[in-house]
C-alpha cells in the first residue's frame, strides 16, 4: 500500500468521526421503550410470587408459585416428590420459609404445598390459559440449574409456540401432559414447578416438561407447561390432602375415514355404557368442547379429576344425544402411590430399615399427618371441617338418632309417609309398603328403579345425626359442578357397609343441598337433591325431596311433615380433627 492512499484513509476517517460527533445521538422509538418498561413493570410485580424450592437436605430442588395470601403454592409433582414432604422455599425477599405438602396429582405433575410463617404472602393472579394463542408473549420465571441462591427468579421472555398439546407419558413414568402449553420460554432443569405468565402478568401455566432427550438436559426451545385451566378444575382435589386421579370415560376411540371420532370400545359396567353410548358411536362433544380427532379426545379427558360428571354429546343414525357421564378413575391405588404398597403381614423377612429424611421443624410437625391414599391427612380433615360448618342451618341433629317420620305428597298428589330408624326403613308409597332392614340383609333398589330411596333415607339420618365420623370412610372429595352443569359444590364421600355416598354443600353458600348413594358400581346413584327448608318443630328439613336414578327422575316429594325422635347421643366423635 503506497503512502498517498494511507494517509487520504486516515483522512477520512477522522472527518467521518467528526462528522458523527457534531449528529444527535438516535433515540429508541416510543413504542419500543414502552413495551420495555411494561416488561420491567410485570417482572417487578409478579417477582414476589415466585418461589425457589430446595429439599429440607439441602438435595436438589426447583420452582413454585404462590397462589393466594396464606401461602398455598403451586410445583410439580416431580418437584415435591424430591424435596420431601417438609421443603425449604425461598422468595425474592431474600426470606427462607418452611413449606410441608398439602396434595399431590402424579399424573398431571402437580402437587400443592403451603409455605408457613404467615398469612399475607405475595401471590400470582391467575388467568385464563384458554385464550392463550399462538405468537402470545409469554415469561417462564424460575430457579433454573438452581442459580437463585439469592432466590430471585430468573426470567426467561418468549412467545406461545402452540395450544392444546398432548405429550404422552415419558419412559415408565406416567406424567402425562395433557392439553398443555408449548413455549420457546427457555425452560431447563430447575425451572420445574415455576410460573408462566402471559403479557398483562397473569398466570397461564407451570412449568414442567421439555424436550431434553438427547439435548444434553439443556432447553432446546421446546417446553411445555400444564395449563392453569387445568389446574383450576384439581385444586379443591389438591387441597384434600389426597393423592388425586384423572379421569378415563371407560372407552377408547378412533378416527373413522371421514375424520370423524368413534367409539372403538367400552366397558359395559362404564356410566357411558349405563346411559347408552356403545362401539360404533360417533362422539361429537365432550365437556362442551367439539372433538375431530383422538389427540382432542384425550386432551380433554386429561384435565379433569375422576368423579366428576359431564355432558357428553354423541351422534348415532344421525340422530344427536346428549347424556350426563360420571367419569372413572384413570388408575389404580397402587399405581398412583407404589411407595404406600401394605407390607405382607405373612412376609416374616426382616425388612431394611426406612430411610430416614430430615427431622420436620418441631412447631409444624402436627401439620403432616400420613395415611395411605393420603399425601397429607392434615388438610383434609381441616376441609372436613370447613365443609360440615353448613349443617349449622339445620339445626342440631346429634341427639336426633331415634326413629325419624315424614311425610307428604308426591308431584301426582299421591300421599306418601316413610319412617327411618338405626335398624330400618320403611315407605308406602303409591299403595305400595316397601321394607328393607339393616341387620345385615341384603341392600335392596327400593322402590324399584330408584336406586334404593330407603337406604339413601337412612344414610342421611346417619350424617345429620353422627356428620361423617361413624362411616368406615369419609373423606372431603374436591369441589366439582352440581350435576355435571350447575354451580361448583364441595363434595364429602363416605363408606358403610358397600354402600358409598356423596354429599354436596355449594361453594357459594356453604348450605347442604343435595347426595347421592350408590349400592354398588355397577348400579346407577339415587340421587336426592334438597328444595328450600322448612322448619319443623325446631328443626329445619327440606320443604321438598327431589329423586333421580340415572337420567330419570323418580319423584319430587312435597315435605308436610317430619318428626326425628330424641336418641342416644353419639359417642367416640373426636373433639377436633386437627389436633
Amino acid at each position: 500500500m503506497t503512502e498517498a492512499p494511507l494517509k487520504s484513509g486516515l483522512l477520512s476517517v477522522a472527518l467521518w468521526a467528526i462528522f458523527a460527533l457534531d449528529r444527535p445521538v438516535l433515540s429508541a422509538e416510543p413504542s419500543v421503550l414502552e413495551a420495555q418498561q411494561k416488561r420491567i413493570e410485570v417482572v417487578e410485580t409478579v417477582s414476589p410470587s415466585v418461589v425457589a424450592i430446595f429439599s429440607s437436605n439441602g438435595q436438589g430442588g426447583g420452582s413454585g408459585v404462590l397462589i393466594s395470601p396464606d401461602g398455598y403454592a403451586l410445583t410439580n409433582f416431580h418437584v415435591s416428590s424430591g424435596a420431601g414432604d417438609f421443603m425449604k422455599c425461598g422468595l425474592n425477599d431474600g426470606k427462607l420459609y418452611d413449606g410441608v405438602i398439602v396434595g399431590i396429582d402424579p399424573t398431571g405433575d402437580v402437587a400443592l404445598v403451603k409455605l408457613l410463617g404467615r398469612d399475607d404472602f405475595p401471590y400470582a393472579k391467575i388467568g385464563d390459559s384458554d385464550r392463550l394463542k399462538a405468537g402470545d408473549w409469554v415469561y417462564a420465571m424460575g430457579n433454573p440449574f438452581l442459580l437463585a441462591t439469592d432466590f430471585k427468579p430468573t426470567v426467561t421472555y418468549g412467545i406461545v409456540s402452540g395450544v392444546h398439546r398432548y405429550q404422552y407419558p415419558a419412559g415408565s413414568s406416567f406424567l402425562e401432559y395433557s392439553d398443555c402449553i408449548q413455549t420457546d420460554s427457555s425452560i431447563n432443569p430447575g425451572n420445574s414447578g415455576g410460573p408462566l405468565f402471559n403479557d398483562d402478568g397473569e398466570l397461564v401455566g407451570i412449568n414442567g416438561r421439555g424436550s431434553f432427550e438427547k439435548r444434553g438436559r439443556v432447553n432446546s426451545g421446546a417446553g411445555y407447561a400444564i395449563s392453569i385451566n387445568q389446574i383450576m378444575n384439581f385444586l379443591d382435589h389438591l387441597k384434600s390432602g389426597r393423592v388425586v386421579d384423572h379421569a378415563t370415560l371407560g372407552a377408547t376411540v378412533r378416527s373413522r375415514d371421514d375424520g370423524a371420532v368413534e367409539v372403538e370400545t367400552i366397558l359395559e359396567e362404564s356410566e357411558a355404557y349405563r346411559r347408552g353410548l356403545r362401539e360404533g358411536d360417533e362422539v361429537v362433544s365432550f365437556a362442551g368442547r367439539p372433538i375431530r380427532s383422538v389427540n382432542q379426545y384425550k386432551n380433554i379427558l386429561g384435565i379433569y379429576p375422576k368423579g366428576w360428571k359431564l355432558p357428553l354429546e354423541y351422534r348415532r343414525n344421525q340422530e344427536k344425544v346428549t347424556i350426563f357421564v360420571r367419569l372413572r378413575g384413570l388408575h389404580s391405588r397402587a399405581e398412583l402411590v407404589p411407595g404406600q404398597k401394605k407390607p405382607d403381614p405373612n412376609d416374616k423377612r426382616p425388612q431394611p430399615p426406612k430411610p430416614k429424611g430430615p427431622e420436620p421443624p418441631a412447631e409444624y410437625a402436627h401439620m403432616l399427618v400420613k395415611k395411605d391414599g393420603y399425601a397429607n391427612l392434615y388438610f383434609n380433615n381441616l376441609q372436613q371441617e370447613r365443609v360440615l360448618n353448613g349443617l349449622a342451618s339445620w339445626g342440631d341433629y346429634s341427639g336426633k338418632n331415634g326413629v325419624w317420620q315424614l311425610g307428604g305428597k308426591d308431584a301426582n298428589g299421591l300421599p306418601f309417609t316413610a319412617t327411618v330408624s338405626a335398624d330400618k326403613a320403611e315407605l308406602t308409597w303409591q299403595g305400595k309398603a316397601f321394607t328393607q332392614a339393616f341387620d345385615g340383609s341384603p341392600l335392596q333398589n327400593l322402590p324399584d328403579g330408584s336406586g334404593g330411596l330407603l337406604v339413601a333415607l337412612h344414610q342421611l339420618r346417619l350424617f345429620l345425626t353422627q356428620h361423617g365420623f361413624l362411616f368406615s370412610e369419609f373423606a372431603y372429595l374436591g369441589s366439582e359442578p352440581l350435576d355435571g352443569r350447575g354451580s361448583p359444590a364441595d363434595v364429602l364421600t363416605s363408606e358403610l357397609t358397600g354402600v358409598h355416598g356423596r354429599w354436596y354443600f355449594s361453594r357459594a353458600s356453604g348450605e347442604f343441598v343435595g347426595f347421592d348413594t350408590q349400592l354398588s358400581d355397577d348400579l346407577d346413584e339415587c340421587e336426592v337433591r334438597f328444595g328450600p327448608q322448612s322448619d319443623f318443630q325446631g328443626l329445619n328439613f327440606p320443604a321438598q325431596l327431589i329423586v333421580h336414578n340415572g337420567s330419570r327422575e323418580v319423584a319430587a316429594f312435597t315435605i308436610e311433615t317430619f318428626k326425628a325422635e330424641e336418641g342416644s347421643k353419639p359417642t367416640g366423635a373426636p373433639e377436633s380433627k386437627t389436633e
